[in-house]
């Protein structure tokens, strides 16, 4: 009887460890920073340019559509991330420089620049991995 329980104690102990595994297998879609905040790393990403060419952004540099810049919520300035188009697998790597997207579902903006490389200018949005390369 004794042996019973301990082996139902075990294969309890056995079946919580595998389901916490599984659950961080499954949240891929997002890291965490340094400062413990969370971030999303897959999602839409879409574009923006000549309308904002020369304003301020967030941190207070000019926006350059042709330099290799993006908008996110919340990752520091300076952030540099590698964006793959997931279907193509095409990549580039940007810096953080300023706040948004704005629109829902989406999870970073791309500079035109960055987005032409990708070749979204005409689809305004695709699916992208993020990859942060440093904070």
């Amino acid at each position: 009887m004794k042996l019973l329980l301990h082996r139902r104690w075990a294969t309890l102990f056995l079946l919580i460890i595998a389901f916490s595994l599984v659950a961080c297998g499954a949240s891929r879609a997002t890291a965490v920073s340094p400062d413990g905040q969370r971030h999303e790393t897959e999602g839409l990403a879409s574009w923006y340019g000549e309308r904002f060419h020369g304003r301020a952004t967030a941190s207070g540099a000019p926006f350059d559509m042709y330099a290799y810049t993006a908008a996110h919520k919340t990752l520091p300035f300076g952030t540099k991330v590698r964006v793959r188009h997931i279907e193509t697998r095409k990549s580039v790597v940007v810096t953080i420089t300023d706040r948004g997207p704005f629109a829902e579902g989406r999870v970073i903006d791309l500079s035109y620049a960055a987005a032409k490389d990708l070749g979204m200018i005409e689809a305004g949005i695709l699916p992208v991995e993020l990859t942060i390369l440093n904070w």
